[in-house]
C-alpha cells in the first residue's frame, strides 16, 4: 500500500472514491465520473441544432464530398485518416466538421470525440497532453492510471482506440504538433481537424486538405434567407446583395448582421447596409478582411445594446477564462444573478455570446477581443482593475469553499477575500465540489496566471493552495507541477515565508508523483529549513514525514523509519492525534516491508485506537488492512481483520480500498493453501481494478 502523500491538512491515506463506471459502446468526449460532462473545450460533440446561427450550413456540398472521400480512403495499418478543414475566421469550419460528423455517426459505432483546441483563443492553446487525458478518461480509465508524459499518454490512447471505429473532431488547432498526438492510428477511424492555418506539417503526413472559401453569392443569399426570411430579402434584393458582399460572404458576420435585422422587424435591409458601409470605412485596428467585417457587425450589434447590456458585455470580456456561468458573471459584474441571467440572454440573442452545455456561456474569439476593446475604450482604469479582481475573488472564494466541503478537516484558515460574492455557489456535497474544481480547472489555471501577471501574488498562491483537493483525488500530475511552481513563484514574489514553505511542499509532492524523487526531496528540504526557521513544529513534522515517504519510495526503509519516528515525535508534542495515527500507519507499513511485524502491530494498534475517534472511515479501514498484513501468521485473526477492513471500505464507497482488501485476503488464502479462495478473491479484486482502470492500489 502506498502511504499518504498529501498536505498536512489533507486526508492522508484517502483515495478518490468518487469515480464512475465504464462507458457503454458510444463514447462522446465525456467524463464519466458521476455522469458529469467535461467543459472548457472538452465537450460532448455538439449537435447541429446547438450551434450558433453562424453555423447554419449552406453551399458546402464540395467540402462534405471531400470528407466522404477521406472516410472511404484505404490506408495501411497504423495510418490515420485525417481531414484538415482550414480557412479564415468566420468561414464556417466548425459547422462543416460537425455537420459531417453527425451525418456519418452511424459509420462510427464506437463513438465520437470532440475537443476545442483553442488555437486562436485569447488565452493559451490547449496542450495535447491535457486533451489526451480527457479523451482517455472518456473510455472509463481512471485518472490514476493515466501517465503524466505526452508520449506515454499518446501510447495509452492508441492502445485504447486501435480497434475502434471513431470519428474525432479536433477544433481550432494551432499547429501540426498540437494535433499529431491526438490522431487515432487506426484505419477504421477518421479525425477531422479544423484550423485557420493550413498546417503544412499535417498535410505532409498524409492529411487531406479541405480548404473553405467564402460562400458563393447565391449561397450567401440563401443563408440570409434562412436567418432573415424570404420576404424581407426579396423585398430589397439590391440591398440584400450588397449586404452579403459587405459581409464578404462569410457566414459569421452575415449571420450577426441578419440576427440584428431579425430582432428589428421595422428596419429595412438598406439601413443595415448603410451602417456597415460606414463602419467599414472607420475600421483600422484589424488588418485582414474577415476581421474588419466581423468587427463592423459586432460594433453595430454593440451599439444596439442598452447601457446595462453593453456594460455587461464589456466587463465580461475581462473575465479570466472561458466558459463562465451566471454565478461567475454576477460576481464579476456585481449584479444579482437574476438580472445577470436576463442580460446574458440578451447577449445570446444578439449573437454576441454563445450559450454552451452545462448552463455556461462563452464569447467567440473575435467577439471577446471586441468586448475587451470596448472595455478599454469605455471604462475607467479603476473599473477595469476592480472587475478583474472581482473575477479572481470569485474563483478564490468558490475554490476555498469547494476545498473545505471536500476536506472539512483542513487546518489552514480560509483566505481573506476582498470581494465576497453576494450570491456564492453552494455545493451539495463533496462530489459536486470536486466536479466543480475539475470542470473549472482550466479557468483556475488562467486565474492563477492572471493574478500573477497583475502582481496579485497572494491571490495567485492562495488559488493554487485551494486547488489541492483536485490534485489529491484526481491527479492531473502533468498539469499540476506547472500550477504548483507558479504558486511557489508567487509566494516568493510576495516575500511570504510561510506561503513559500507551503508551496515547496506542494511542488515536492507533485515531483514525487512524477517519480522525480530527488527533486522532490530537495524541495522538501528547502521547506523544512523554512519551517524550522519560523518555528512551526507541526509543519516540521509534516515535512519530515514527506521525506520519509521519499526514502520509502527509494527503498531506503531504515532512513524512512527514522524520519517517520522524528515526525511522530513532533506530532505528539503538538497533540496532533490524527496525524500521529496516519504517520503510525506509514511507519507500520515500512516495518512490515522490513519483516518486523511485531513492531508494526504495536504501532498499528495505537493508530487504530487514535482513529476510532475520527470521522475517517477510509483510514480506519486502512489500518485494519495493515494489521491484517502484519498478523498474516495468525490466519484466523488476520482474516477477521481483513474482512472488517473490506466491509468498511465497501461501506465508505472506496472501490480501490475494497480491491486492496480483497487482494490481501487472496494473498492470505494463497499462503494457507486455499487456492480456490485465493483465486476468487484475486479475480474479484482484478475486476474492480479493471473497472476503475487501475493497475495498482494507491492511497492518498
Amino acid at each position: 500500500m502506498n502511504s499518504g502523500s498529501g498536505d498536512d491538512d489533507t486526508p492522508d491515506g484517502h483515495v478518490n472514491d468518487l469515480s464512475g463506471s465504464v462507458l457503454g459502446p458510444v463514447v462522446q468526449a465525456r467524463d464519466v465520473r458521476g455522469g458529469i460532462h467535461v467543459h472548457h473545450g472538452f465537450e460532448p460533440l455538439p449537435k447541429p441544432s446547438q450551434l450558433p446561427a453562424g453555423s447554419i450550413l449552406v453551399d458546402r456540398v464540395e467540402a462534405l464530398a471531400l470528407l466522404d472521400s477521406v472516410r472511404s480512403d484505404h490506408r495501411g495499418p497504423g495510418v490515420p485518416k485525417v481531414a484538415l478543414v482550414s480557412g479564415p475566421a468566420g468561414i464556417g469550419k466548425t459547422a462543416v466538421a460537425l455537420h459531417w460528423a453527425h451525418r456519418e455517426r452511424h459509420t462510427f459505432p464506437d463513438g465520437q470525440l470532440y475537443a476545442d483546441l483553442r488555437g486562436h483563443a485569447a488565452d493559451e492553446p490547449v496542450e495535447p497532453t491535457e486533451v489526451l487525458g480527457h479523451f482517455i478518461r472518456a473510455f472509463g480509465i481512471a485518472p490514476e492510471r493515466i501517465p503524466a508524459g505526452l508520449a506515454e499518454r499518446a501510447a495509452l490512447f492508441q492502445s485504447v482506440v486501435s480497434e475502434r471505429r471513431l470519428v474525432i473532431v479536433l477544433d481550432d488547432a494551432l499547429s501540426a504538433a498540437q494535433v499529431s498526438p491526438l490522431l487515432p492510428a487506426s484505419a477504421n477511424s477518421v479525425a477531422v481537424v479544423t484550423s485557420r492555418w493550413r498546417l503544412a506539417g499535417l498535410l505532409l503526413r498524409g492529411a487531406r486538405g479541405v480548404q473553405l472559401d467564402r460562400l458563393s453569392a447565391e449561397g450567401a443569399l440563401e443563408l440570409l434567407r434562412r436567418t432573415l426570411g424570404d420576404d424581407r430579402v426579396e423585398s430589397e434584393p439590391d440591398a440584400a446583395v450588397e449586404l452579403v458582399e459587405l459581409c464578404s460572404r462569410f457566414p459569421l458576420p452575415l449571420c450577426v448582421a441578419a440576427a440584428r435585422l431579425a430582432t428589428r422587424p421595422t428596419w429595412e435591409v438598406g439601413e443595415m447596409v448603410d451602417a456597415l458601409r460606414q463602419e467599414r470605412q472607420r475600421l483600422n485596428a484589424l488588418s485582414v478582411e474577415e476581421d474588419i467585417t466581423i468587427r463592423a457587425a459586432l460594433m453595430l450589434s454593440y451599439r444596439e445594446l442598452s447601457p446595462p447590456e453593453a456594460r455587461v458585455y464589456r466587463l465580461l470580456g475581462l473575465f479570466p477564462g472561458a466558459p463562465f456561468d451566471s454565478w461567475a458573471a454576477a460576481a464579476t459584474v456585481g449584479l444579482p444573478r437574476t438580472r445577470i441571467r436576463q442580460l446574458l440572454g440578451v447577449l445570446v440573442d444578439a449573437n454576441l455570446l454563445d450559450d454552451v452545455t452545462g448552463g455556461n456561456y462563452k464569447f467567440h474569439d473575435l467577439t471577446l477581443l471586441h468586448a475587451r476593446e470596448m472595455a478599454q475604450q469605455d471604462e475607467a482604469p479603476a473599473v477595469l482593475d476592480e472587475t478583474v479582481r472581482r473575477a479572481l475573488d470569485w474563483f478564490l472564494h468558490t475554490a476555498s469553499t469547494a476545498s473545505r466541503v471536500i476536506l472539512p478537516y483542513r487546518g489552514s484558515p480560509a483566505p481573506v477575500v476582498e470581494h465576497i460574492p453576494a450570491e456564492p455557489f453552494v455545493f451539495s456535497g463533496p462530489a459536486q465540489a470536486l466536479d466543480w474544481l475539475e470542470n473549472e480547472f482550466r479557468n483556475l489555471r488562467t486565474a492563477v496566471r492572471t493574478a500573477f501577471d497583475r502582481g496579485a501574488f497572494r491571490v495567485a498562491w492562495q488559488l493554487v493552495d485551494e486547488m489541492w483537493p483536485l490534485f489529491l483525488y484526481r491527479g492531473h500530475h502533468a498539469e499540476r507541477l506547472e500550477v504548483d511552481q507558479l504558486g511557489l513563484e508567487a509566494a516568493r514574489a510576495c516575500s511570504d515565508a510561510l506561503a513559500e514553505a507551503k508551496m515547496l511542499n506542494r511542488t515536492g509532492l507533485a515531483l514525487r508523483e512524477l517519480g522525480r524523487t530527488e527533486e522532490a526531496a530537495d524541495d522538501f528540504r528547502q521547506a523544512l529549513r523554512i519551517w524550522r526557521r519560523i518555528g512551526n513544529r507541526q509543519r516540521v513534522a509534516g515535512t519530515l514525514r514527506r521525506l520519509g515517504l521519499v526514502e520509502k519510495d527509494l527503498g531506503r526503509l531504515d532512513m524512512a523509519i527514522t524520519l517517520f519516528g522524528e515526525a511522530l515525535d513532533g506530532y505528539r508534542e503538538e497533540k496532533e492525534s490524527r496525524r500521529v495515527a496516519l504517520t503510525l500507519c506509514d511507519l507500520g507499513e515500512a516495518l512490515i516491508e522490513k519483516r518486523r511485524e511485531e513492531e508494526a502491530v504495536a504501532h498499528l494498534t495505537e493508530a487504530r485506537s487514535l482513529l476510532g475517534a475520527e470521522a475517517d472511515p477510509h483510514n480506519q479501514a486502512r489500518v485494519l488492512i495493515l494489521l491484517g498484513r502484519a498478523r498474516a501468521k495468525d490466519g484466523a485473526v488476520a482474516s477477521d481483520l481483513l474482512l472488517q477492513g473490506l466491509h468498511l471500505m465497501r461501506d465508505s464507497g472506496s472501490a480501490t480500498g475494497e480491491a486492496l482488501a480483497l487482494r490481501e485476503l487472496g494473498n492470505l488464502a494463497l499462503s494457507e493453501g486455499r487456492r480456490d479462495d485465493a483465486r476468487r478473491y484475486h479475480e474479484e479484486a482484478r475486476q474492480i481494478v479493471a473497472r476503475m482502470g487501475r493497475s495498482e492500489q494507491t492511497s492518498e
